[in-house]
Formats: structure tokens, C-alpha cells, sequence
């Protein structure tokens, strides 16, 4: 199967973006008669036939549509602190996307190492593991939020915050936390991991503190970690 990306799709004849067009002609070979698949990534599936393989506006038309497909029984929402060597972020996106996630919210902390994020570049990262995994549903990137601010906003399901710190406050193993099929949310920091500020203010609004075991992981691979445990659990 070969998946194209096309969110604005809303009648049996559509056009391909010139990129890609280009891509499906000159770089896929794809001729008229064949078939390509595409995605408006809200979880609809088209299956379609190429009408003119022209590689600057490549026109197909809709012979099927599939809703739902591949949708999971639950929704996770990662508030993660971009990682100071971007290219550690961007490989979680694409890794977290190929697994399942719904939303990502990148987070500004009191030890973030990076406070800038090119949203542009990121969602071109999520868009290519869309298309490379073959899902129907493209996760929604939010912008840099403070994590004050996002912690502050209502969540109907499981809140959850991962840290290091020995506090008084005794965390909870991960997967003990989990319930298939539940809306889940989960805070994790940066590379110098949350304040005790950061912690309290989360706790005192109602998050849960959780443990991702006993060694001491990278921040983007804790966030994976979380994200391959939450569809281990869903299965």
C-alpha cells in the first residue's frame, strides 16, 4: 500500500499537491490505473485510482472509503519537554506516531534546555511516519506550552506525571495506573526533569505520581516507554 497524506480531501476526484505528485510519478512510478491509497487524517482511508499521472498535479479518483481504520480503543495525550538535541525529539514523534499516540503537547519547564520548537519541521516528522506506518489518524502537535498552563486545563481521564525525584510523594508503578480504554495523559520532563514546584503544582491539581521503573531514562525514551506501554495494556 502506498499512503499519501491529503487532509483537505472532500470529493471522489482529488489533486495531489505538486510535492506529492512528484513523488508518486517520478520517485514511486505510479502510472494511470493504478492504485493509491490516502488519508484526510481524522481515520478515513481512501482507496483511489490514478486519472492522470501527470507529476506536477497527479489527479486521482475515490473508489472507496474506510472510517475508522485502524482506530484504537483509547486516546493518549503526551505532554513531553523537547529534548536540547532536537533530533531526540523528532525521533520520538516519528517512533510514537508509529505506535499510537493522539495528541503531543511539547512542554516549557523551569529546566527546559530548549525553549524554541519549529513546529513546521516537526509536523513534516509526524506526517512522514503517518504515511511510512500506514495510519489513518495524524496525532495533533500542539505549540510550545508552558507546562503550568497545560496542567491547568481540564482532562477527562487519567493524569499522570513521571519524575525522578525522591520526594515525599510516593509514585505509583506506570502500568499499575493504566486502564484499557481510558483517556490518558501523561507529563514528562525535561533532561533535568521537573522542579519540585512543577511536581507539587501538578499534584495539588490532581496528577498522579508515577514511576517508569528503576533506571534512569533518557526524556524521550521515558516518553516512549509510556507510549509503548499504554498500547501494550490496550491490547
Amino acid at each position: 500500500m502506498q499512503l499519501f497524506y491529503t487532509p483537505d480531501i472532500a470529493s471522489e476526484q482529488y489533486t495531489l499537491s505538486e510535492e506529492e505528485s512528484r513523488h508518486c510519478v517520478r520517485v514511486l512510478r505510479m502510472q494511470a490505473g493504478d492504485r493509491i491509497s490516502l488519508t484526510d487524517g481524522r481515520g478515513t482511508l481512501y482507496t483511489t485510482e490514478i486519472t492522470d499521472a501527470n507529476p506536477k498535479h497527479c489527479t486521482v479518483r475515490v473508489l472507496s472509503a474506510e472510517h475508522e481504520y485502524g482506530r484504537r480503543p483509547y486516546t493518549l495525550t503526551m505532554g513531553v519537554a523537547p529534548t536540547k538535541n532536537i533530533d531526540r525529539f523528532e525521533w520520538f514523534l516519528e517512533k510514537a506516531t508509529e505506535i499510537g499516540v493522539d495528541r503531543i503537547v511539547p512542554i516549557l519547564c523551569d529546566h527546559s534546555e530548549r525553549r524554541t520548537l519549529k513546529s513546521d519541521r516537526a509536523i513534516k516528522v509526524i506526517t512522514s511516519a503517518v504515511k511510512q506506518s500506514l495510519k489513518a489518524y495524524h496525532p495533533q502537535l500542539d505549540e510550545l506550552t508552558p507546562v503550568r498552563e497545560l496542567i491547568s486545563c481540564p482532562f477527562s481521564g487519567s493524569r499522570l506525571i513521571a519524575y525522578c525525584h525522591d520526594l515525599e510523594n510516593e509514585r505509583v508503578r506506570f502500568r499499575d495506573c493504566i486502564v484499557p480504554g481510558e483517556a490518558t495523559l501523561i507529563l514528562i520532563g525535561p533532561e533535568g526533569d521537573f522542579s519540585t514546584e512543577e511536581i507539587n503544582f501538578a499534584l495539588a491539581n490532581g496528577y498522579r505520581p508515577v514511576t517508569l521503573g528503576t533506571s534512569r531514562l533518557r526524556t524521550e525514551t521515558a516518553a516512549l516507554v509510556a507510549v509503548a506501554d499504554v498500547a501494550l495494556l490496550n491490547e
